[in-house]
């Protein structure tokens, strides 16, 4: 194990001293088995997705196709469009019934740490119109400060709090809100991150 060092002050000089450094806190798990366990216990149904970054935050992202929209739009010809400007231009008022529908549905984000302020700042975004959960190792559960701030904060915003055990077991800590959010699709970054949710599915899933 790495030491670190200390100095003490002997007859007017210092000695240095080995330390015991405090190893780093680990995942017991890698992060989308944790996730799957995590969106299985707050009963999520839908296509987890591999790591993706939105908003420039690394979550997981658990949807599901549409199929009746995807459906029309693979008759339209209209795959998924990620680029961010073309998209604000759907919410106009004078683009309405030219734009593809939304063909899929976010079921919610999570976000997987070692600690939980980084999960936090990741899913927090996400909680104000979808379900939103953090994972974070167990061994930090028994922290004051994850008692008084981690709970605390996600309370607040409606995160749920799942923690991972070291025997890769994962269990809730903070329950997810009674109903998920109202999601308003007219709004055109939440529509844009639909698309790349979109495109993301059906590269991980060919429809």
């Amino acid at each position: 194990m790495s030491r670190t060092t200390g100095q003490t002050a002997v007859d007017g000089g210092f000695h240095v001293l080995p330390t015991r450094a405090v190893p780093p806190v680990e995942l017991p798990a890698p992060a989308e088995h944790l996730a799957a366990q995590a969106a299985e216990l707050l009963g999520w149904r839908g296509i987890m997705l591999p790591p993706m970054t939105l908003l420039g935050r690394k979550v997981i992202v658990v949807a599901e196709l549409l199929t009746a929209e995807h459906a029309e739009r693979v008759c339209l010809g209209a795959p998924p469009v990620t680029d961010r400007t073309t998209v604000s231009t759907w919410v106009w008022p004078e683009m309405a019934g030219r734009v593809p529908p939304t063909a899929v549905r976010i079921v919610g984000v999570l976000a997987v740490s070692r600690h939980w302020r980084s999960a936090l700042t990741s899913v927090v975004p996400f909680a104000r119109f979808t379900n939103a959960a953090v994972v974070v190792p167990s061994t930090v559960a028994g922290a004051d400060d994850f008692l008084l701030n981690c709970l605390m904060r996600a309370r607040q915003y409606g995160v749920a709090v799942a923690t991972a055990e070291e025997r890769d077991g994962v269990e809730l800590a903070m329950p997810a809100r009674a109903e998920q959010p109202a999601m308003d699709l007219q709004e055109s970054m939440i529509r844009w991150m639909h698309e790349m949710v979109y495109e993301q599915l059906l590269a991980t899933v060919p429809a």
